[in-house]
């Protein structure tokens, strides 16, 4: 079905392809304008999970681009990417697709075409996304009959036209890779010279942020500053140079941030943890606004801290808590809004929850969901809208369940803790961290697996834990958790 769906792409397009054989990095970039749009990571805001796998999946889709467009490249290795995707459409034979928790498509896929209108094409077909725009691209172009009924019999040389002339078989070889299966040995010989000399090229930069997080943090009296996302050390440290330029500008609106946390993330304000966001992409003006409101904001978090002991009453005594790694970032006030509504509706039911019959537990609350679910790590996440009865029973039911997690939890904590060093140490890495949406029962898996292996490659090198294989601009190493 594939091959058939392809071909009849392929003829759709032929005037395109007429006039030629590759698309310019342009008409590219206009081709998967509707692809770009259903993966934007910016509409993942309140799913931190799928809005980094897209983040990860692009960079590598990105370079991948790039290398079509390289003159005189001529090798690619088949690249798997997978996708969330926002909306439900028809799916596609050759593509694994499962659902998310959060209720998106999931769409995996491999790449291993060689100029930019066949990627192109596949991406789409891949994600189920009409390809009826890219008609319009060259359309002042007018083929001649004759050439269109030629490219209508592709060419297909015998094997002995490869051994007479020395030619490769492009067929032959891509069945080959294919049939390979990436594994962790393979891919660090592949990877660690360019791992290697992209982290020597950033050295300098690396002291610099160390550098300049230090004095920053020591001049305003910081807890720690922080990214939400995985920007490159050189976006890290023009980010730093602008809040020091304010601190000299106007120091006297930075009195306010004693003991507080800076985070640069996509938007400023205060986050429901509490946290001073400074939005990357806004002016010193906006960031002036924010330190400024900061009484203002302190004295809203002292009304959400009110709004949680009071649903903790409510609820037995089960503690409400707010975990940046699992939760969407939510502003200070979009969280108090939440919780505010979903107390509004415990007092009104009057459930019979008995006083500190559920204490040591705990809860998070979310907008977004519309079931009560126990998570593997002891807390239960509590849909805003969920309906009082159903939130009684659902506790009640996994109270006892959620208390083992919660132990489970602080051993497998200690567990990774330990993993990490020893992995660290027997490596001789620089650093060894995890990506947010790995899981800690991964990491653990993941780090007993290499110490079982022997991997010289690694030394002085840092390495992330992640569901992909890449190397960052920085010269991160990144692997993906269930390597082979």
């Amino acid at each position: 079905f594939y091959y058939f769906t392809r071909l009849c792409l392929e003829k759709i397009l032929l005037q395109c392809i007429l006039q030629s054989r590759t698309l310019s990095g342009a008409d590219a970039i206009n081709a998967l304008r509707p692809f770009y749009f259903v993966v934007n990571p910016d509409f993942f805001g309140q799913h931190p999970k799928e809005r980094e796998v897209n983040e990860n999946s692009l960079k590598r889709l990105n370079c991948y681009l790039e290398n079509l467009q390289k003159p005189g490249f001529s090798f690619f290795k088949p690249t798997q990417l997978t996708f969330y995707v926002r909306e439900r459409e028809a799916n596609s034979s050759n593509v694994q697709e499962s659902f998310s928790a959060s209720g998106f498509r999931a769409v995996s896929f491999t790449l291993h075409t060689r100029d930019l209108l066949s990627t192109v094409l596949d991406i789409l077909n891949s994600c189920s996304l009409s390809m009826e725009h890219i008609q319009i691209l060259n359309a002042n172009f007018q083929p001649h009959k004759e050439a269109k009924s030629s490219l209508n019999r592709p060419i297909k040389w015998d094997k002995t036209y490869y051994s007479f002339t020395g030619f490769k078989d492009c067929e032959e070889e891509l069945e080959q890779a294919q049939r390979v299966e990436t594994t962790l040995i393979s891919w660090l010989d592949d990877n660690e010279a360019s791992a290697v000399k992209k982290l020597k090229k950033s050295l300098p930069l690396r002291k610099e942020l160390e550098h300049l997080q230090f004095e920053l943090s020591h001049q305003l009296q910081l807890s720690d500053i922080r990214w939400q996302r995985s920007w490159g050390i050189a976006h890290r440290c023009s980010q730093l140079h602008s809040l020091g330029r304010l601190v000299q500008q106007r120091p006297e609106v930075l009195k306010n941030v004693k003991g507080r946390t800076v985070v640069f993330t996509d938007r400023s304000g205060m986050s429901a943890a509490g946290h001073i966001m400074l939005g990357t992409m806004d002016v010193h003006h906006h960031w002036t606004k924010i330190f400024e409101r900061l009484p203002n904001y302190y004295k809203l978090q002292k009304r959400l801290l009110f709004l949680e002991d009071r649903i903790s009453q409510l609820l037995g005594g089960i503690q409400v808590i707010y975990i940046e790694e699992l939760q969407p970032l939510l502003t200070l006030e979009e969280y108090y809004e939440t919780l505010d509504s979903f107390y509004n509706k415990l007092r009104d039911s009057r459930l019979p929850f008995h006083p500190r019959s559920l204490r040591g537990l705990q809860m998070i609350l979310e907008s977004d969901r519309y079931a009560p679910s126990l998570h593997e790590f002891g807390h239960f996440t509590i849909p805003a809208v969920c309906h009082p009865a159903t939130l009684q029973w659902f506790i009640f039911a996994k109270a006892q369940e959620a208390r083992e997690n919660l132990k489970r939890k602080e051993e497998m904590m200690i567990t990774e803790k330990e993993l990490i060093d020893t992995s660290t140490e027997r490596f001789s890495l620089d650093r060894l961290y995890k990506e947010p949406s790995v899981s800690s029962a991964q990491m653990i898996d993941c780090c007993k697996r290499l110490l079982e292996e022997s991997l010289p490659y690694l030394q002085g090198m840092h390495l992330c834990i992640s569901h992909f294989y890449s190397v960052l601009q920085d010269g991160d190493l990144c692997i993906p958790w269930k390597w082979k």
